[in-house]
């Protein structure tokens, strides 16, 4: 079976609940070359600010995906062309691996699940929000990283294993092992890509390249530049 994200290398990740350095829309982010956009964030995200940025983005010719945080800002939204769901597989609360998820099926009824697909989290930061919101235990080897994503593809058939460093830059060996555990899956990675060349390092290992607070910090041209290197390695 094909996916949309067999044929990325770079998504550009929007949170809500962060502003745009002065002069940047988000049309010109969406014109930065990168395959999808990714409207999502871990604190502060309302109905409200997600809808802000959904409809922003909603007009320009790139895919676009909400990430929603947890079930009571999903946006039933014709613009977007999927919902790509975190279960965070190294959560210490189980809330985050199925009980936000069977919230949301309880609450919503019968979901569109043409469009959605869940993202096999394994969060690496102990210092990101997502980790302490998460209670992850990030004390994980490369070794430890690889079984994570070999569980993910061939016991949980996660069509999306994602390494997430939010907030730093991740290490090179444990990328390796993942991209070496995965078959069928597809690897992402985001955190702490900040120009060309670490953007480069990771995408040599990863399928696609999650870019997120660079938006926010730096704008388009230091966007355009992970967008090449995604495609370069």
């Amino acid at each position: 079976m094909t996916t949309p994200w067999d044929d990325w290398n770079h998504i550009l990740k929007l949170d809500p609940d962060k502003e745009l350095p002065d002069g940047v829309t988000y049309g010109d982010l969406c014109a930065t070359g990168t395959d999808a956009i990714e409207v999502g964030g871990t604190m502060g995200i309302t109905e409200e600010n997600m809808g802000a940025v959904i409809e922003a983005c909603a007009e320009h010719d790139v895919a676009l995906y909400q990430e929603p945080s947890n079930p009571e800002v999903v946006l039933e939204d014709d613009a977007l062309d999927g919902y790509l769901i975190p279960t965070v597989f190294n959560a210490g609360s189980p809330f985050w691996i199925t009980e936000a998820h069977k919230e949301w099926v309880r609450l919503e009824g019968e979901l569109d699940w043409e469009r959605t697909t869940t993202e096999a989290y394994i969060v690496m930061n102990p210092e990101a929000d997502v980790a302490e919101l998460t209670e992850a235990n990030c004390d994980l080897g490369a070794d430890d990283v690889a079984a994570y994503a070999t569980v993910a593809e061939h016991m949980f058939g996660q069509e999306i294993v994602y390494v997430e460093y939010s907030g730093m830059l991740g290490d090179e060996g444990v990328i390796e092992a993942a991209a070496e555990a995965t078959d069928e899956s597809t690897l992402f990675y985001g955190g702490g890509i900040h120009d060309y060349d670490s953007a480069y390092s990771m995408a040599q290992y990863a399928d696609v390249i999650v870019v997120g607070d660079l938006a926010h910090d730096e704008g388009i041209e230091a966007v355009r530049e992970t967008v090449a290197a995604a495609n370069d390695a």
